[in-house]
């Protein structure tokens, strides 16, 4: 099995390497303009129903968005992992930090999802106060811990990568 992942990442390493890096940029850029940019701008609706609805739905679009970027980010980890070679050297330790970044931003994403999508089902039921209750922790705590975390696994791969 390594033999076959170090063959397929020597023959499409600029491929891996840019999927991998493509799937970072648009879970963790994405996070930053919900969090930055849209969020403020949702605060100026007055409406608590509209508010709460746009919410839920944009941050759902932004979850489904990236489910794919999380996947193929996690499966081209595995590839340069093991394709670069990384066992045995210096840096070694960094892949580790790297796979518990992710991994925690990871569980972290499925719980915001879970969170999301009952806030969804009580929105729809009109039960307005629980449903905002069930998503005022993503863009206060849960999405900034993925965006710091993001940003740290993205600076240790440029370490990794060189600079």
């Amino acid at each position: 099995m390594k033999e076959s992942i170090v063959t397929i990442f020597g023959n499409y390493a600029g491929f891996i390497v840019f999927l991998h890096v493509i799937s970072a940029v648009i879970w963790v850029g994405g996070m930053i303009a919900i969090r930055v940019a849209v969020h403020p701008s949702l605060q100026s609706i007055d409406d608590p129903k509209i508010k709460l609805g746009k919410t839920l739905q944009i941050v759902g679009r932004l979850f489904n968005l990236v489910i794919p970027f999380i996947i193929i980010l996690i499966v081209t980890a595995v590839f340069m992992a093991v394709g670069l070679g990384f066992k045995g050297t210096d840096l070694y330790w960094l892949i580790h930090v790297k796979e518990v970044i992710w991994t925690v931003m990871t569980m972290n994403f499925i719980y915001m999802y879970i969170r999301r999508k009952k806030a969804q089902k009580l929105f729809d039921e009109e039960n307005l106060p629980e449903a905002k209750k069930w998503v005022a922790p993503l863009p206060n705590l849960l999405l900034p811990i993925n965006i710091v975390l993001g940003v740290a696994a993205i600076f240790s791969g440029v370490v990794l990568r060189g600079l």
